[in-house]
């Protein structure tokens, strides 16, 4: 099972906001058990798919020089998603700063209101790591970095074949 819940960004605005879309396809392997004869996004998955949208968000209003993590989050959710829906995650930053960020977060299926969330992040450094482990951008690499490009191409108005 894959990470990441983002498919694209349609918008992002930087050190503001950001808008990304979750296609929810009978193809991926949580619908199967969540559940069978109703295949309905798990409630946490969809956090998750807004935690990275503003994950991203602030992170690139860091130039991504500091490892961003979720570190807390309250959420009200008003319907289920379910399979063969079209998730929009809006996040938009409502404060930065040296030790983090607040972000609001929504995410719709069409004009219904699937979720509501605020999202807290903290900025962790070296000072904040375990022992032993090196100082590296942990959060921005791998297969996030595809999201980055995407991101940022969108920021700049081009399209995803453009951004690779």
């Amino acid at each position: 099972m894959r990470w990441t819940w983002i498919d694209s960004f349609t918008a992002f605005e930087s050190g503001r906001r950001a808008v990304a879309v979750k296609n929810l396809s009978l193809a991926e392997d949580h619908f199967a058990d969540h559940f069978p004869g109703f295949p309905v996004m798990p409630a946490p998955l969809i956090l998750e798919g807004l935690a990275q949208t503003g994950g991203i968000l602030v992170g690139e209003a860091n130039k991504y020089e500091k490892n961003v993590v979720l570190a807390k989050m309250s959420a009200k959710f008003h319907r289920e998603a379910i399979a063969g829906e079209q998730l929009t995650y809006t996040t938009t930053i409502l404060d930065l700063n040296e030790t983090g960020a607040r972000v609001s977060g929504t995410a719709y299926s069409g004009a219904d209101l699937i979720a509501e969330t605020e999202i807290m992040f903290a900025h962790v450094t070296a000072a904040h790591l375990p022992a032993g482990l090196p100082d590296t951008k942990f959060v921005f690499s791998g297969e996030l970095t595809h999201l980055l490009r995407m991101a940022e191409a969108t920021a700049r108005g081009e399209s995803e074949a453009e951004a690779n």
